[in-house]
């Protein structure tokens, strides 16, 4: 801040973030004293380097804004699996579906997995009607991130929440 900064020659900004242009140190240092501001290095590693003529205390509050608001968008999303089977019964598919809904309305993502046994195996078009049942339940809340696809004798797709408009 002010008589720290050490470079020569600075790229000097407005509090709003518009661009001034690139002068001497002690010029951009006048500058900010004639508007009774401080004058902050932002981009120490950028040449030259890049200053602000803004008030401490403000420039601080921005810093913590960002840094909030970075740690809300940070949270991310956790993948939830359920596990299915081709044969499930209607009140179970029916159960596993409102557990569905509720991840995805809480914005998380959902893995279904389904696995099949023995002989099973051999209708795979009943494991990929279950799949779409889930999905079709879901769909105002979901779209689809993963194909179902088959690895091995587990079937897999996966869902995510939808966007608000």
């Amino acid at each position: 801040m002010n008589e720290d900064i050490r470079a020569s020659e600075v790229r000097v900004l407005t509090d709003r973030g518009d661009q001034i242009g690139v002068m001497s140190k002690e010029e951009a240092i006048r500058m900010a004293e004639e508007q009774e501001k401080d004058l902050i290095l932002i981009v120490a590693t950028a040449k030259p380097p890049v200053v602000k003529i803004i008030e401490e205390s403000k420039h601080k509050y921005q810093q913590q804004q960002q840094k909030q608001k970075q740690r809300v968008s940070g949270k991310g999303s956790e993948i939830k699996e359920l596990r299915l089977s081709p044969f499930i019964a209607e009140g179970d598919l029916l159960a596993r579906t409102k557990r569905v809904r509720k991840f995805l309305e809480n914005g998380d993502k959902v893995r279904l997995l389904l696995r099949f046994r023995g002989r099973e195996i051999t209708k795979k078009e009943f494991g990929e009607n279950v799949l779409n049942k889930v999905y079709e339940a879901v769909e105002d809340v979901a779209r689809i991130e993963i194909e179902p696809k088959l690895q091995g004798k587990v079937m897999t797709m996966q869902l995510m929440p939808e966007k608000k408009k």
